[in-house]
């Protein structure tokens, strides 16, 4: 991989590591919701696990918005690149890189899906959740999901969509979200099957039950907690150990 290929945000990314790195992989990413501005908490929480954990960040066009420096709370996108454990930061731009593809190129998306050992998307907008329940793939993060490989019989070996979504309250109640959620938490959720093997791919971390929203509402809908996203990832990936 080349900056020339795919393009990177706040690194140089001519140290490129494969899956065969020895290392764990956490692919994560964020939507059009203002609780974008936690990423960075996030990423930073990661610190104590950087000799054995790497991390790569998906950022969607609208999830740029709010990592302008606007104010002390909204980092940068190029200053995420600067935080530990952070290989690279790709935008919807990086999906093909500044030349055309062509045969023998890798596809993006195709090289994080195998990459990942968990995808985390945190937060999950209300758009982008309608888009991976109805299977669209207009972005580069979209992409990735609709790739993903959802038994393991592609790359060997079965991962996880961990999701937290975070939206305004009467969206979080709209009676289409229910449907969605449904798709990612009950059709294609983690389970066990009758013989207690592990089915689906998708995990939802149900968003706080009641909180003044950064719009001002009060109810439903807000992230959940980012310490408490942490957790869940160290756990999924075995760092809390």
């Amino acid at each position: 991989m080349s900056r020339s290929t795919y393009p990177v945000s706040g690194i140089d990314d001519a140290s490129y590591k494969t899956s065969t790195d020895n290392r764990i992989h956490l692919l994560l990413a964020a939507t059009g919701s203002v609780a974008t501005i936690k990423i960075a908490n996030i990423i930073r929480a990661f610190s104590p696990h950087v000799h054995r954990l790497s991390i790569r960040v998906i950022l969607t066009t609208k999830a740029k918005q709010f990592l302008a420096g606007q104010s002390a709370e909204q980092p940068t996108v190029s200053s995420l690149g600067s935080l530990p454990g952070v290989e690279a930061v790709y935008d919807d731009d990086a999906e093909w890189g500044p030349e055309p593809w062509r045969r023998g190129v890798d596809i993006l998306h195709l090289s994080l899906r195998r990459w990942a050992d968990i995808l985390v998307i945190a937060p999950l907008s209300a758009n982008t959740l309608a888009k991976l329940a109805n299977g669209l793939s207009d972005n580069l993060l979209t992409s990735v999901c609709r790739a993903w490989d959802t038994d393991g019989q592609v790359d060997g070996k079965r991962k996880r969509i961990v999701v937290a979504p975070a939206m305004n309250t009467a969206m979080w109640r709209h009676p289409v979200t229910a449907q969605h959620i449904r798709v990612l938490e009950v059709e294609w959720g983690i389970g066990k099957d009758n013989k207690g093997s592990e089915t689906g791919w998708f995990e939802v971390l149900q968003p706080q039950s009641s909180k003044v929203l950064a719009c001002g509402d009060v109810g439903s809908g807000a992230m959940l907690e980012w310490t408490e996203i942490v957790k869940i990832i160290e756990d999924r990936l075995g760092l809390s150990d």
